[in-house]
């Protein structure tokens, strides 16, 4: 057996899809790291110049502003191209967790409509995914996005410090616009679960930061760019093993006991605030984290993991207000990308498993 990490091709998702960058990229270390992807490093000599950092950050801006277009035209909603865009575009799956993502959404609009002059940096939280049609957990989990993007996007308590959007009919044309855009990649899937998907390089390519677990590519994205131009959060595999096995129901009890701000969120799915006066909508997600399927609750480690991915998303926050360093750890993501080639894949397919000689 060989174990050979997906690619992506750079001429599809950086060259073709945002060509802004691409030039900048070319205007420092020449074309040659399109089809070469070992040049692409070259590029981590300008992480700190200050000049380089500008014109990557309006590229940037720019490319959140055709998004923000986009999402007025098609969603009919007005989002901030000054926001932090955290985007989690994955097929929809429990395992991916996109529920924890919008416990935390919920955790922070409770805190906002707590305290609406908090110091808070302004946040677009963007979902793309597909679902089975056969899952139904799945759907809920869409809904239950959906419906949380109408009562935080309708509350005018807030002032739009935060806005959800769930992008429809998810697929590689808007993908193209996506990964450009996006500040923040979510990766969050439980550790152990994940193969080694490709859209975490999209988005890493094209100088967004990861927020992720030490799963799938996650780890090699790691092993590239260093643990201080990412964000890695969570239980390891090893330790999520270890909770399946011995199926230490009080420790979820304990987390929902001593957590008030998750005890909250959870709540919230019961209450009827989310779809007005309706508790049983999302009950069946309430049950499944708490009390689980077949006496197996918090299956893929939302509740375990909540308080870490929260203290992670507000280290995110602080470090995106400190520019210099937000767009040196951007465009050592972009320089730290030349691995996730897909032409290294073919090359190390044909060295271990092909043995073909190239025709010249």
């Amino acid at each position: 057996f060989h174990s050979v990490t997906n690619g992506i091709t750079f001429r599809r998702w950086i060259a073709n899809c945002n060509p802004e960058l691409a030039s900048l990229i070319s205007s420092k270390i020449g074309k040659s790291w399109i089809k070469d992807y070992k040049q692409l490093e070259k590029l981590k000599k300008y992480a700190d110049d200050k000049e380089f950092q500008e014109k990557f950050a309006e590229i940037k801006y720019n490319n959140k502003v055709q998004l923000a277009k986009y999402i007025k035209e098609h969603n009919g909603m007005e989002i901030n191209p000054e926001s932090i865009y955290d985007v989690q575009a994955k097929r929809l799956h429990e395992y991916k967790r996109q529920l924890m993502n919008i416990l935390h959404i919920l955790a922070d609009y409770n805190m906002l409509v707590e305290n609406p002059n908090m110091e808070y940096t302004p946040k677009t939280y963007i979902f793309g995914a597909k679902a089975a049609p056969g899952y139904k957990r799945a759907k809920l989990i869409i809904k239950l996005i959906n419906s949380v993007g109408d009562m935080i996007n309708n509350d005018e308590r807030i002032k739009g410090k935060i806005k959800v959007v769930f992008l429809e009919n998810y697929g590689v044309s808007i993908a193209e616009k996506l990964v450009i855009a996006a500040d923040i990649s979510e990766q969050i899937s439980t550790a152990g679960k994940e193969a080694s998907g490709t859209g975490n390089m999209k988005f890493m390519l094209n100088g967004a930061v990861t927020i992720g677990t030490l799963d799938g590519a996650n780890v090699e994205m790691l092993e590239q760019v260093g643990s201080d131009n990412i964000y890695i959060f969570g239980l390891k595999a090893d330790e999520v093993a270890a909770r399946l096995k011995y199926n230490n129901s009080d420790e979820v009890q304990t987390i929902y006991s001593t957590n008030s701000v998750l005890r909250r969120a959870l709540e919230q799915l019961i209450s009827g605030e989310i779809v007005q006066d309706n508790t049983q909508i999302f009950r069946d997600l309430y049950q499944t984290l708490l009390f689980g399927d077949y006496g197996y609750p918090d299956t893929y480690m939302v509740l375990r993991d909540f308080e870490e991915y929260c203290q992670t998303q507000a280290k995110i926050s602080r470090d995106y207000n400190d520019k210099a360093k937000w767009w040196h750890m951007a465009i050592m993501n972009t320089a730290s990308c030349g691995y996730f080639s897909s032409d290294r894949t073919i090359n190390d397919y044909n060295e271990e498993i092909w043995h073909l000689t190239p025709i010249k």
